[in-house]
């Protein structure tokens, strides 16, 4: 079902429109999937200091209504026939993809290592690839696939899953860590088939109310009464990680999906710098030898993308 929604859907789009604009679309699409990266370490860092004292189920269906309630406010604007979408059946895809990829990540959390946790959840761009060629029938040149193959070493250098504190064999943990990973790369897969049809804050106001709902049981048995301070933090998470969301649509709605995955890695970077600026943590040589084939991965891919593909089309301006 959902592989013919997202073919159907890539099939009925408005004719592309050409920008000329400097810089090209596959640079202007990095840099809006770097934004997402650099958002969303910071979100996270502020979700694992909430989880200390609330249950993580508690923490991200607050994070989602909070950040429905955020995207209210520009959709708003527009008008309240706005606020209903033009493929409403992909929205409710892409908040169950969702929601099922955070079940089984939230159910994966305490039953593996952190050397687990950080490579599987790092496979989602190799999925993602995937799912570009057989859905959306994306071309992935060599250069998209050598680029996504490099990051994933890198992060692999970081990581350093066979020490002592790495990968123990097959355990359920990793198991439901693995297969949240497909579950995500369906998600966002269907963000990017809707960038064809719905404006980038309606698609993202959509997945944060889908996802709420779907996660309100899970809450409701958790609950328990934030402080304030807290308060004060989840909206702060509402408003950045509906920013995140809505710079990834933006790169979604520039370029192809798979042109934009190796920009995924640079995530480890930004925690890395996070970690020296709040918490003071020098990053070990291994971080930063991963750190830096990760970034000329990715500055590389930029390089050749710019230099011998044709023009990229913007997916569609935003619709009025």
């Amino acid at each position: 079902m959902g592989g013919r929604l997202l073919q159907n859907s890539c099939a009925t789009i408005e004719p592309e429109v050409e920008m000329n604009a400097n810089p090209s679309p596959i640079v202007r699409g990095m840099l809006w999937m770097a934004a997402t990266g650099v958002l969303f370490v910071t979100m996270n860092t502020i979700m694992k200091w909430l989880a200390q004292d609330l249950d993580p189920w508690l923490v991200g269906f607050l994070r989602y209504l909070l950040g429905a309630v955020v995207m209210l406010v520009p959709v708003l604007r527009l008008g309240a026939r706005a606020l209903w979408p033009k493929a409403p059946k992909l929205q409710f895809l892409r908040g169950l993809f969702h929601a099922g990829g955070m079940i089984l990540w939230f159910a994966a959390l305490p039953l593996v290592t952190l050397a687990e946790l950080t490579a599987i959840g790092f496979s989602g761009p190799l999925f993602i690839c995937l799912g570009a060629v057989l859905f959306l029938k994306e071309r992935m040149t060599g250069a998209r696939w050598a680029a996504v193959l490099v990051g994933f070493a890198g992060v692999v250098l970081v990581v350093k899953p066979w020490g002592g504190a790495g990968f123990a064999g097959i355990s359920t943990g990793m198991l439901l860590m693995l297969a949240s990973a497909p579950v995500f790369a369906g998600s966002f897969l269907t963000a990017k088939a809707l960038t064809r049809h719905d404006r980038s804050d309606v698609v993202v106001l959509w997945q944060h109310l889908w996802v709420s709902v779907l996660l309100v049981g899970f809450a409701v048995a958790t609950w328990a009464n934030p402080s304030p301070v807290q308060w004060a933090l989840l909206v702060l998470c509402g408003f950045i990680g509906a920013g995140g969301h809505y710079c990834m649509v933006r790169a979604f709605r520039v370029v192809d999906i798979s042109a934009v995955q190796p920009v995924k890695f640079l995530e480890l970077v930004w925690a890395a710098i996070l970690g020296v600026l709040v918490f003071g943590t020098v990053p070990a040589g291994a971080t930063v030898i991963g750190g830096m084939v990760i970034l000329a991965s990715t500055l590389l891919l930029a390089r050749h993308e710019s230099r011998v593909s044709a023009p990229v089309k913007e997916s569609g301006r935003e619709a009025k």
